[in-house]
Parts: structure tokens; C-alpha cells; sequence
């Protein structure tokens, strides 16, 4: 339970002589104290960034600090706000709700501290209980620090967002991880110096992979490697990565089928196919695979892709996809990844064309424009006397009956006729199709 708000929480005492808590995990005992600590950050905290320079003014602003989990989030706002000479009041957006905030509110005015609303997972607040914060914070009755892992252009109300300064964090690179592994085996007050562990090459590598540029996995792992290597009896042997795989098992990739990384991911293979970059596009796509993304979505989108961006240049396309959904949809997982991998190769070193659905828009666009006019006599079904007498269905020409089956009449409504939708592309298949509909147009044109 986080103490009640009108308590002024000493986050950051002195660094202690040995953990506060006798079984306090690796990842928090080394938890950085000072902004010079925080490792991979460097360049958006140095001296003279726009940050520091507040920070060291004390003209701190409300902030947003949003990041995927172990990129420092949670650390960086707790010595932001102790740099700041001011009360810090933490609450977790899981537990919190309006009585809470309000509650928070009232004692911020009441003392004569400056106040930093802390609100990890800020995310999860629900819009009342964002609307309820938002007055307080647009008078500066509190300071905002919120962590969140979620876009906050989807996660946080427009009005709060627009008077907070976004903060992205990015995942820690390999180098980054590496210092973190290093300062923790070193440190032999909080970390683990005292042992004199040493890692192999292997195992470090191995950790900073599995990590996912994640400081606290890394630690986690690292202090479970740790516990099985030196209770193995090979404690004078460096640390294999065979007994990091022993200790932590298989590491599942981090996706959310709601968050912004599981539509990252998919945008990066769309993009790669459209790209004709097969490679790039199999990496992502065996990507969302492990990650535990269902195979059916993936082969939809495979699906959609051929007719949006393969359309006429490789009539084929589709129905490889198509072909490929139902082989999926038969034989499940893991043999479906062949055939996923089979038509995702195919559709990016395909030809390209896009004119079929740009067509569409086109075509959607006059009829929004212009609503349902009416159609051309000649085209109107005439199933009764009645409507042959009204000219229903005259002068048209049964086009099979026609010269090479080509009827030079216009079709569309009158309002509309000599606008074009459709203009193949010269690649591939379509390239035939663009010189056909060249000759009809032509010959339309002339004959009309």
C-alpha cells in the first residue's frame, strides 16, 4: 500500500550500507540514485539539453514519461522529482481513482511544498478520472510525472496531454544493457562483486538478447543465472550460457495484440512487402509468429496486401494468398508458418501496383461527391412492357454480338462520363492490361 498522500515520501535516503530489504531483488537493489547513473540515456539528460537545464532550474514541467518496461521510466521520475526540492506523492493508476486523485489534490494545497503527482501506468486511468485531474494540474496545483508504456496519443485525453511535455523513451540498446550486467556484477555493496562472478562471452550475450532492452529483465536474469551457477559447484568457471538457459528458460517476445508494438510490427511488414524487401518482410513476419500472434491475422493481411498492392500486376497474388489463409486455416501451427512463408517471399519480389485500389477511392470519392445518378437508359434492366416503352434497355448492344466484343458506348451517368478511374500501371501483368484499355478508351473516344 502506498502511504496516504499527505505524507512527504524520502524516496531516495542516503545510499545504505547494505539493502533495506534483506531479500530485495538484484534489479532494485541497483536501481540508480542519481541522473548521472541512468544508463542509455545519456544525450536527451546531458548538460545544456532543453531537460536538464529545467531540472537544474527547478522549473520542472509536467511531463509524460513513456517508454516500453525497464527503460527507466519509474527511476527517472523518482530523481527527477528529488532534484526538484519537492514533495512527492505516488500513485499507481491500477489501485487509484477519483477519490484517490482528489484526495492527493487537497493535501498538495494544503502545504507549502511544491507537489509531483506521481502516476505510474497513467495509461490506465479511465477519462473521468484524467477529466478529474486535469484543472489541478492546468493551474499548477500539482506537477505531473506520468509513466506509461501506451501511446499517449491514445492513452491520455487530449486536454491533459496538451499541457504535459512527451518524453520518449527508447528501448535500451545492447551497450546500454551491457553497463547494467557490468555495474552489477562489480558493485559489492548492493550487487553481486562479492561473489567474483565472471560471465562468458556467451552469457552476456545471451542476457543482453533475452532482455529486450529491458535493464530490469536483465537483472532479473542475471541474479537467477547467478543463484543456479554458484549452487552448481562451478563457481571458479565463468558463467555459461548454457546455465542462463537452465535458469530463465525460453524468453517469449514482448507483444501486445492491443498495444502500439503489436501494430508496429505489422506496419513494418506491410511496408517491407511494399518495399520489395523479402527478407525484411520474413523477419517481421516470423516475428509476430513467436511473439504468439494468431496465424490467421497475419494471413489476412497477406491477403489484403495482394489485391491492395501486388492488384493487376500479379493477378496471381491473391489467389497464392488465399490459397495460403485456407492452407493455414487446415494444417494450424507450426506447419503454417510454410505457406506464410511461401506467399510473404512471393508478394514482395512481385510486381507492384496499386491502381486498382486507388481506383476504388476515385470512384468512392464522385459517388460521396455526387450521390447515385442516375444510370444511362441503355444500361437499365427492362423485365416489363412498361419499362420498354419508357426506353428501358434501348440501344444497348449485347457485346459478344460486337465487333472484338467491344461496345463503344459510354456507361457511366452523364454527369460523370469522360472521368477515369482506373490507369494500370506499366509493370508486370497490368502492363498488358494498360495497353488493352489504352485501345478501348481510344476507340470509345473516337466512336463515341
Amino acid at each position: 500500500m502506498p502511504p496516504p498522500p499527505d505524507e512527504t515520501l524520502d524516496l531516495f535516503p542516503e545510499r545504505p550500507e547494505r539493502p533495506l530489504e534483506p531479500h530485495a531483488p538484484l534489479a532494485e537493489r541497483m536501481r540508480p540514485h542519481r541522473l548521472e547513473d541512468l544508463v542509455g540515456h545519456e544525450e536527451m539528460l546531458a548538460p545544456g539539453r532543453p531537460l536538464h537545464t529545467l531540472v537544474e532550474q527547478g522549473a520542472l514541467p509536467s511531463i509524460i514519461l513513456w517508454g516500453p518496461p525497464g527503460s527507466g521510466k519509474t527511476t527517472l521520475a523518482w530523481i527527477l522529482g528529488q532534484m526538484q526540492n519537492a514533495r512527492l506523492t505516488p500513485l499507481s493508476a491500477v489501485t487509484a481513482g477519483v477519490p484517490e486523485i482528489r484526495k492527493a489534490i487537497e493535501s498538495a494545497r494544503r502545504t507549502q511544498l511544491r507537489t509531483l503527482l506521481f502516476i505510474d501506468e497513467i495509461h490506465r486511468l479511465n477519462k473521468a478520472q484524467q477529466d478529474a485531474l486535469l484543472p489541478h494540474v492546468e493551474a499548477g496545483v500539482v506537477t505531473l510525472i506520468g509513466a506509461t508504456t501506451e501511446n499517449p496519443s491514445f492513452a491520455v485525453i487530449a486536454p491533459l496531454l496538451s499541457r504535459c511535455r512527451v518524453i520518449p523513451l527508447e528501448a535500451l540498446g545492447a551497450e546500454a544493457i551491457g553497463r547494467v550486467l557490468d555495474r552489477a556484477l562489480e558493485d559489492e555493496e548492493l550487487g553481486l562483486g562479492s561473489a567474483r562472478l565472471e560471465l562468458s562471452q556467451d552469457a552476456r550475450k545471451s542476457l543482453i538478447l533475452a532482455s529486450q532492452g529491458d535493464a530490469r529483465r536483465a537483472l532479473g536474469m542475471l541474479e537467477a543465472s547467478a543463484t543456479v551457477h554458484l549452487s552448481s559447484g562451478r563457481r571458479s568457471q565463468p558463467l555459461s550460457a548454457e546455465t542462463v538457459g537452465e535458469a530463465v528458460g525460453r524468453i517469449a517476445l514482448r507483444h501486445d495484440r492491443d498495444g502500439e508494438e503489436h501494430f508496429n510490427v505489422v506496419s513494418a511488414m506491410i511496408k517491407s512487402l511494399r518495399a520489395s524487401d523479402p527478407d525484411a518482410a520474413l523477419h517481421y513476419m516470423v516475428r509476430l509468429l513467436e511473439a504468439g500472434e494468431d496465424a490467421l491475422y497475419i494471413s489476412r493481411r497477406l491477403v489484403i496486401f495482394a489485391s491492395e498492392d501486388v492488384g493487376n500486376a500479379d493477378p496471381g497474388a491473391l489467389s497464392l494468398a488465399v490459397a495460403s489463409h485456407q492452407a493455414v486455416e487446415r494444417i494450424g501451427l507450426p506447419e503454417g508458418r510454410i505457406p506464410l512463408a511461401q506467399v510473404t517471399t512471393y508478394l514482395a519480389c512481385a510486381p507492384k501496383s496499386n491502381a486498382a485500389y486507388s481506383a476504388l477511392d476515385r470512384a468512392a470519392a464522385d459517388l460521396e461527391g455526387q450521390g447515385p445518378l442516375p444510370i444511362p437508359m441503355h444500361l437499365r434492366n427492362a423485365p416489363t412492357a412498361l419499362m420498354k416503352e419508357l426506353g428501358y434497355g434501348e440501344g444497348y448492344v449485347y457485346a459478344h454480338d460486337a465487333q472484338d466484343e467491344f461496345v463503344a458506348a459510354e456507361n457511366l451517368p452523364e454527369a460523370l462520363r469522360g472521368h477515369r478511374y482506373y490507369e494500370p500501371k506499366e509493370r508486370g501483368a497490368e502492363a498488358a492490361l494498360a495497353e488493352r484499355l489504352r485501345v478501348f478508351r481510344s476507340r470509345r473516344e473516337s466512336e463515341r
